[in-house]
């Protein structure tokens, strides 16, 4: 009506008026809803969970405060080539087994979507990231403001709300967004700097020149021992006088920690010039304890803070180590400081109200969430991608894309029985098909392989042990709360499949490549040192207490039982003697039943001479079928010569050769 009364007082260019004015009300209405679900930034965690909530056909919307996604790609790592390996071949076939050496892809139905598309590089440049991010995010046609910086988050209570409250979050420009749930992805974005006496000498990371030219015949100090300090000297190492590099801990190398965070290969020529005696050098020393003075020739000398402090109460010239100690490592004067301290997530733009807190010692970079990686303080509140790294902090790696793909996915099911009804996905299976089962998934799946230790598989067994329910990729450590977060029973016991290192094979101060690292044999299959499957076996479910006051170093409470599928070089757990045959007898032994495959006619004697039938035969010969067969085996069977071919013949009798009744050697092999 109004329309109509518009058109009668301002005639045909009114009414063209008022339909612009209505375009521009109605698609600022589509940019700016209300959400069920809000996520904060587009990098690789954004729109990950961006994608399964557009799947699932969710109400949600991303903020990413700048033009594009994949901002921290765009400027980082400040040299442009990533860690992240792309290992485009592997001799399989298999997508699922591909994606355990592909670090870069997010999950996706889409296979042209796969980063291998859009870099040959075993390490990518950076940029080839952000176009991945773009396109990522357009062929998906995700739901992303840009632009749009949250400056501001609170909360708003109400008892109608699903979580008894809604987030109120705020952008530069005041506009305000209300959502149901607050899903955090921004990552670390806060650089780490230690504030010392001297101190604003400091050139940053994010800053330095990254021009080898502008360092040439310079003695440099970089302070910081990880990816990014080694990263800055790798790029002037052939330029410099010396290179020395201070840190508060001793380098942790990756291949010895297997932590992918720790120190890489790639970045590692420091090492080799240090212990080959060319003048670069690694130090170990509080920071906190240090202090820098400039002389008047503008070069940087380290001194410590207690003798700074001294001089200045006696108003006399700053005393240096070397004054009293000739020996003094740093005695030598800097040209250039270089701080490569890492970053910090960023808490300032949430309200107190949020109770959103960071952890204490090393975690304190990273907000405290819980295992279900929601916030401890505030219901609702889950911390996505990267600073999400607290849950598996040097064990795992969730603090990276090809970890995190999958503690997304995993946060996303859990939210969906959570607020809409829909248990975590299963499949369910006869008994018999236990063993193929986990063989299958310790040999392909990518989120058990990448999330060790932290991901698992579940599976329930149903009241009489008959069948399964097969759960993939859980977070280990909220066993305990399975039933309730999943929608699933747990009704006669369950197994957990996870892969996991030796207890005492990696660290810091570990030599990995010792003789004897590794054992072949099945019987030492608990003595395995690199990845391996591992499977849990209890009665009942295992209460918090239990996984609380769990043994330490234990991933898990104690089991009714255990095995370990002995480690394989290759990584195929295939091996029908050393690896099949002791898993499927761990598993009739905690079921004390037969998981073998029966032929009809020892189904035929066991009737005759037992009082219980193997699950094969209670399910193939007793059904008059043998062998559970598929149209795959049907065909096969045709193909090599062991079955007749009856699709071919019209309208077979009831009765095959000799008698017998034809549906019965249509299904035996």
């Amino acid at each position: 009506m109004g329309l109509s009364v518009a058109a009668r007082l301002w005639g045909a260019p009114g009414l063209l008026l008022a339909l612009a004015l209505t375009l521009t009300l109605h698609w600022a209405v589509a940019l700016h809803p209300p959400g069920d679900y809000c996520v904060l930034g587009a990098g690789p965690a954004g729109l990950q969970m961006a994608y399964f909530l557009q799947r699932a056909g969710r109400n949600y919307v991303v903020f990413e405060r700048s033009s594009g996604p994949g901002s921290f790609f765009a400027r980082y790592p400040r040299h442009r080539k990533l860690i992240s390996i792309n290992k485009r071949y592997t001799g399989n076939a298999n997508a699922e087994f591909n994606l355990r050496h592909d670090w870069n892809s997010l999950l996706s139905h889409d296979p042209q979507l796969l980063f291998r598309h859009y870099s040959q590089a075993y390490f990518p440049d950076a940029s080839d990231m952000v176009r991945y991010l773009h396109d990522f995010a357009d062929r998906l046609r995700l739901h992303v403001l840009y632009n749009t910086a949250i400056a501001h988050v609170t909360l708003d209570k109400d008892g109608q709300a699903w979580n008894g409250h809604y987030f109120v979050l705020m952008d530069q420009k005041g506009q305000t967004y209300r959502c149901s749930v607050l899903l955090v992805a921004t990552g670390l974005s806060v650089p780490n700097h230690v504030d010392f006496p001297g101190s604003e000498y400091v050139e940053s990371y994010e800053s330095v020149s990254i021009n080898p030219e502008d360092f040439e015949g310079q003695n440099v100090l970089i302070l910081g021992r990880g990816n990014s300090a080694f990263e800055t000297a790798e790029n002037i190492l052939g330029v410099t006088n010396f290179i020395h590099m201070l840190s508060r801990s001793r380098v942790r190398l990756s291949w010895a920690t297997h932590y992918v965070g720790d120190l890489r290969a790639i970045n590692n020529g420091l090492l080799d010039t240090y212990q080959l005696k060319s003048l670069d050098g690694l130090l170990e020393s509080a920071l906190e304890d240090l202090a820098i003075v400039k002389d008047q020739q503008g070069k940087l000398h380290v001194t410590l803070k207690f003798l700074l402090e001294e001089a200045k109460q006696r108003a006399q010239a700053v005393q240096l180590p070397e004054d009293d100690n000739d020996n003094f490592a740093l005695r030598v004067a800097y040209d250039r400081v270089i701080s490569c301290l890492g970053w910090n997530f960023n808490f300032s733009i949430f309200n107190s109200s949020l109770r959103l807190s960071s952890g204490s010692a090393f975690g304190k970079k990273y907000p405290l969430i819980k295992a279900s990686y929601e916030s401890k303080g505030t219901r609702g509140l889950f911390v996505l991608g990267t600073a999400s790294h607290s849950v598996d902090y040097r064990k795992s790696a969730g603090g990276f894309i090809h970890g995190f793909r999958y503690t997304v996915r995993a946060v996303h099911r859990l939210l969906e029985y959570r607020h809409h009804q829909i248990a975590w996905p299963s499949t369910k299976h006869p008994i018999t098909q236990l063993t193929n089962a986990i063989i299958r998934r310790v040999n392909e799946a990518s989120g058990l392989y990448q999330m060790f230790g932290v991901l698992a598989d579940i599976i329930l067994l149903n009241e009489n042990a008959t069948a399964f329910e097969y759960l993939e990729e859980f977070p280990m450590q909220i066993l305990a709360q399975l039933e309730t977060l999943t929608g699933r029973k747990v009704r006669r016991g369950l197994f957990v499949v996870s892969m996991e290192y030796g207890k005492n094979y990696s660290g810091p101060d570990k030599d990995v490549f010792f003789h004897g690292r590794s054992v072949g044999h099945m019987r030492d299959a608990w003595q395995s040192n690199f990845l391996h499957p591992v499977i849990y076996y209890y009665r009942q479910l295992p209460t918090e207490q239990e996984v609380r006051f769990r043994p330490a170093d234990w991933l898990l409470p104690r089991p009714t039982a255990i095995h370990h599928i002995v480690e394989d070089f290759l990584t195929e757990w295939t091996a029908p003697v050393g690896h099949i045959l002791p898993l499927r007898r761990f598993l009739e032994n905690c079921l004390d039943t037969d998981l073998r495959n029966f032929y009809a006619e020892s189904c035929f004697l066991f009737a005759l001479t037992r009082q219980k039938l193997p699950p094969s035969c209670q399910q193939g010969y007793l059904r008059m079928r043998g062998l559970v067969g598929t149209e795959h085996l049907r065909r096969h069977g045709v193909e090599s010569g062991l079955l007749r071919d009856y699709t071919t013949m019209g309208q077979p009798s009831s009765q095959g050769p000799a008698g017998q009744p034809q549906d019965n050697m249509k299904h035996e092999l």
